[in-house]
């Protein structure tokens, strides 16, 4: 075979443009973050305005990444992150994220212990918001944008969401204190739901919404423990407990066992309408 085909074909292989997507995005996004942090770390400004910028540069920088490099790539209009949709898709995003960790918390009131003992300043919404920001924008950028899509068009809508579930699996179930509950919960929420939310939408920015409000509602407001976020300054200063399958745990809310019961509900509505659309994708070889 020809060289120059066979270095054609490595090229464009759908592994190689996933190992060369997450790898010049990451990059560029850990530089930015340690660039950033060097640049603002001697003046005056407060923790709260410095991890703000840097969370705007870090999305900005993935975002623009992203076009670029599957622009040159692939050779295409990117779809997924067009404007037209915007407004729609963020706002369904953020209510639905938001919704869910509500209704989490909410469970929790009704039927173990939820308290607030104080609420705090709206500036204290701040520093969630930017770590949540931050974790939307690059987390679904990679996950879903790079690595859900690519295999989605090579294997299928089904076999790709199998992989995410199995991903998530593998790479939580060693985590120190892990349990059925926490890596089943991690497994239907970032493996299923969010790549279920982009086949239902086609749009990047449906995930990218929700798992930002997910990330600022649980923590930032609720005053709730997420794994992924250490976050000290929260809108309510609230008292959890009760049993682990309620509460989560030491892994919070969004391990518990409703959170399962409505990820895995909204899930399947996500998917049902996605059907209705005829968004589900063949493997290459049905087609």
């Amino acid at each position: 075979m020809n060289r120059k085909i066979l270095l054609n074909k490595i090229v464009n292989f759908f592994l190689t443009k996933i190992i060369f997507g997450i790898a010049i995005i990451g990059g560029l996004v850990f530089f930015t973050e340690w660039f950033g942090r060097l640049l603002l770390g001697n003046t005056g400004l407060s923790e709260d305005l410095k991890n703000v910028i840097i969370a705007i540069a870090d999305a900005c920088v993935a975002l623009l990444s992203y076009i670029l490099i599957f622009r040159i790539y692939e050779k295409r209009q990117i779809h997924e992150l067009s404007l037209t949709g915007f407004g729609k898709n963020a706002i369904v995003g953020f209510i639905t994220g938001f919704a869910l960790q509500s209704a989490f918390i909410g469970v929790i009131y009704f039927t173990a212990v939820y308290s607030i003992s104080s609420i705090n300043p709206l500036s204290f919404l701040v520093t969630a918001s930017a770590h949540a920001f931050t974790a939307g924008f690059v987390a679904e950028i990679l996950l879903i944008g790079v690595f859900f899509r690519l295999i989605e068009e090579q294997l299928g809508t089904t076999f790709a969401l199998i992989i995410m579930i199995l991903l998530f699996i593998i790479a939580h179930v060693s985590v120190e204190g892990a349990t059925f509950l926490s890596v089943s919960a991690t497994a239907v929420q970032a493996g299923l739901m969010l790549s279920a939310s982009y086949v239902f939408s086609r749009s990047l920015w449906l995930p990218v919404f929700l798992h930002f409000s997910w990330d600022f509602a649980e923590p930032g407001i609720y005053g709730g423990i997420n794994p992924g976020l250490s976050i000290e300054k929260t809108l309510f200063s609230s008292n959890i407990g009760g049993p682990v399958y309620l509460t989560g745990g030491p892994f919070g809310p969004q391990n518990s066992i409703q959170a399962i019961l409505f990820c895995l509900i909204t899930s399947f509505i996500f998917l049902w309408l996605a059907k209705q659309k005829n968004n589900f994708f063949e493997p290459y070889w049905k087609m």
